[in-house]
């Protein structure tokens, strides 16, 4: 089967964690995300001279337990997740899914922010600065996306990729219950995301917890389309997320760039 990645429109690498709790959970399973390049469209192929990620004997060496708890997600999706997004894209007039959006990804931008410096990369530093600051002065708090229309591009980054960035393999690829597919190092990593999700800091735990789940349902709603096309599309849903998602956090960590990481192989005979 032929190994694709996606770029979603509004989607940071941390909401594609998060939002597995969407996309895995919903095409078989759940912090993406990308908006790194700012640039529309839903879904777009890999870059070209992109490699395939490994398969499934190479990088997967899970893979009885990883298809239980792919199972176990796109259940709890089609009973929970998948209605209840489908709900709120329905009700919800388009302008304000679109501000919640941009709420949640001006929050993110925070988050960002830290692993560009953690990267050394002053370019992403810097836009995303200046991101933040029109965002929350001009864009009401981050309800309006100006910096986008202004051309300041957003810098996705999560701690997964500030490992990988510094030379962490990804390690055998891993699918967690709720949170979706992932790797060794970006579990590891995960822990570290949540701590630096402002999020985390608001004292108040009834509203956090209203946040939280309004950004699951946000990007489960924005994954929908996707989730219907990749159904759709692959004879093996799970084989299709595995080598869809290997391929795009190699890409991510490389900022878009072809070739991707290094194969890996995890044997376990």
């Amino acid at each position: 089967m032929m190994s694709m990645s996606f770029k979603l429109r509004g989607l940071t690498p941390q909401e594609w964690r998060l939002g597995a709790a969407g996309l895995l959970l919903a095409v078989s399973s759940v912090g993406v995300q990308a908006q790194q390049a700012g640039q529309p469209g839903a879904v777009v192929a890999a870059p070209a001279g992109a490699q395939p990620a490994p398969a499934a004997s190479d990088a997967d060496p899970f893979e009885p337990f990883n298809r239980s708890m792919y199972r176990f997600n796109d259940g709890l999706d089609r009973a929970v997740l998948k209605p209840v997004a489908t709900a709120y894209r329905d009700l919800l007039p388009s302008f304000a899914r679109t501000g919640v959006g941009n709420f949640f990804g001006n929050i993110g931008d925070v988050w960002n922010l830290a692993n560009n410096v953690l990267q050394l990369k002053v370019q992403g530093s810097a836009e995303t600065v200046m991101r933040l600051g029109v965002n929350t002065v001009f864009g009401l708090g981050g309800l309006l996306d100006i910096a986008s229309e202004a051309g300041i591009h957003r810098h996705s980054e999560d701690f997964g990729q500030t490992l990988g960035y510094w030379g962490v393999p990804a390690g055998p690829y891993v699918v967690l219950p709720l949170f979706g597919p992932s790797t060794v190092r970006d579990t590891a990593a995960l822990p570290v995301d949540r701590w630096g999700n402002p999020l985390g800091e608001v004292s108040d735990i009834p509203v956090r917890n209203s946040l939280t789940v309004l950004g699951l349902v946000d990007t489960r709603a924005r994954l929908l389309g996707v989730s219907q096309l990749l159904e759709q599309a692959a004879l093996d849903p799970y084989t299709f997320m595995r080598d869809s998602h290997l391929q795009r956090r190699a890409i991510d960590v490389r900022d878009g760039a072809a070739g991707g990481e290094t194969e890996e192989r995890y044997d376990l005979d």
